[in-house]
């Protein structure tokens, strides 16, 4: 039986997921500016309603995106795990570890699955790193360098990202998770963490910038710094072993073509063994998510990047934050 899905929130990551159902059919859609909803909507023959409720609660929906700002993402997940709905609600899930911890106590009870929406994962180039890193070619592993910024655009420090309300915090939460989220992959749970959040250019009451050092429970490190004043947007995350690095650059689009290069260690040392990977097709991430959820629910898997991802996460951002003087 092909999904049924509803979508809450039908802005531009709205859009997105609306274009890559993998298969599912559209058949809400919700959002507080109603003609945003009849705009996407319209397309499918989907119902638009600007009540959220309205949408995840028909009966032919079993499959529900919430794609709303931070501050509604838990409320709306777990209304719909109440309503019997599988989700996938895009990161950071919730706007604190109280609040996915609220979420996670939901999905339990109601037996649903939910993905949290890193996608960053599914890019061609995390994906062949992972699996070398898997394959053993790096040997062990020692450390994690990542840095992943934009450069905003005019009136950025008033548009919801800015307001904390509805946000739960600045570049830290909002691109930061991702990169949180990705060096998890490769050095494994964060045992500690440390770090500062900063406002340098924004005129908004949220950082601008974020500084992490996350100490891993085996001891590895990964050094992040996310930003909002990069200018030239910005993807670079460098992945460090004993006989070998990645280093993986771009994100296509503003970020630049997409590109793994592998450093091999040789015997004698000196200049390594290199091979390089271009992604130029552009961004299939969302779809190759989307595709992998659906195989989860049918087969009853629980989903890879999962409400534990997501708190683990935010369990740095509060951290960080906790830790900076404002």
């Amino acid at each position: 039986m092909v999904p049924h899905v509803a979508i809450v929130g039908c802005g531009l990551i709205g859009q997105k997921r609306a274009k890559t159902l993998g298969g599912a059919k559209l058949v809400a859609c919700a959002d507080i500016v109603g003609a945003r909803a009849e705009s996407l909507a319209k397309p499918h023959g989907a119902l638009a309603t600007s009540d959220w409720r309205e949408a995840i609660r028909r009966e032919d929906v079993s499959l529900v995106i919430v794609a709303t700002t931070n501050n509604l993402l838990a409320e709306i997940t777990i209304e719909a795990l109440q309503s019997g709905k599988h989700v996938l609600v895009e990161k950071p899930a919730a706007i604190s570890v109280e609040e996915v911890d609220r979420v996670i106590a939901a999905q339990k009870k109601s037996g649903c699955l939910v993905r949290v929406g890193f996608n960053h994962r599914y890019h061609p180039a995390l994906l062949t790193a992972k699996s070398l890193m898997d394959s053993g070619e790096l040997g062990d592993m020692m450390f994690v360098r990542g840095r992943y910024g934009h450069g905003g655009r005019i009136g950025y420090d008033r548009e919801w990202r800015a307001d904390v309300k509805l946000s739960g915090g600045g570049e830290l939460i909002d691109q930061g998770v991702h990169l949180i989220d990705l060096a998890r992959l490769f050095v494994g749970d964060i045992a500690r963490s440390s770090g500062h959040a900063q406002t340098y250019f924004w005129d908004m009451p949220v950082d601008d910038n974020a500084f992490m050092t996350l100490i891993s429970k085996g001891g590895q490190t990964a050094f992040l710094h996310v930003s909002c004043t990069e200018w030239k947007n910005l993807f670079s995350l460098e992945i460090y072993g004993r006989t070998a690095k990645l280093h993986i650059e771009g994100l296509g689009g503003s970020y630049g073509l997409e590109r793994l290069a592998f450093y091999k260690m040789l015997p004698e040392m000196g200049p390594p063994e290199t091979t390089t990977w271009e992604y130029p097709r552009g961004d299939r991430s969302w779809e190759i998510e989307m595709t992998e959820f659906l195989e989860d629910i049918e087969g009853g898997r629980q989903p890879a990047a999962g409400l534990a991802d997501a708190r683990a996460a935010l369990e740095v951002v509060e951290t960080i934050y906790r830790g900076t003087v404002r």
